[in-house]
């Protein structure tokens, strides 16, 4: 099962509300502490299962060191929150790639909040439901 990590926000005259970095825009709040990280398990699950049934690539979890990097997040407690979800089962593969290709891949990823496979996952998925079999990606000719 993956974590993901929610920050714990509270201000004066609110409830405690929590987001999630790695999923810009799924937020939840709770009346106390323990009802926040309820909710806040529920909201991740509706959040990725609402990604998979749109053909979304599911983000790897991002570090604690990575997330509380961000000066924004530092006012904020940073708690594991289970992924209670259907996802489907990642499954590794080899491919090979030019290495200009795979760089390209990389920084775009990067530049992007994805990781490479992510990246590819999304990229497949567009080019499968966009385009109908053009026979030509970005150059590279398909064959069966």
């Amino acid at each position: 099962m993956q974590h993901y990590i929610g920050l714990i926000h509270k201000d004066a005259d609110s409830d405690f509300g929590v987001s999630f970095p790695d999923f810009p825009g799924a937020v939840t709040a709770g009346i106390d502490l323990d009802d926040a990280r309820r909710m806040a398990e529920e909201a991740l699950a509706l959040h990725v299962e609402g990604m998979v049934e749109d053909g979304e690539a599911i983000p790897e979890p991002s570090s604690l060191d990575v997330i509380m990097s961000d000066p924004e997040n530092r006012e904020a407690v940073a708690v594991l929150i289970p992924l209670k979800s259907a996802a489907k089962k990642a499954v590794r593969l080899n491919i090979t790639l030019p290495e200009d290709v795979l760089r390209e891949i990389d920084t775009y990823a990067e530049a992007n909040g994805l990781t490479r496979s992510g990246f590819l996952a999304q990229a497949a998925l567009h080019q499968m439901r966009g385009e109908k079999n053009s026979g030509n990606i970005s150059g590279y000719a398909l064959s069966a």
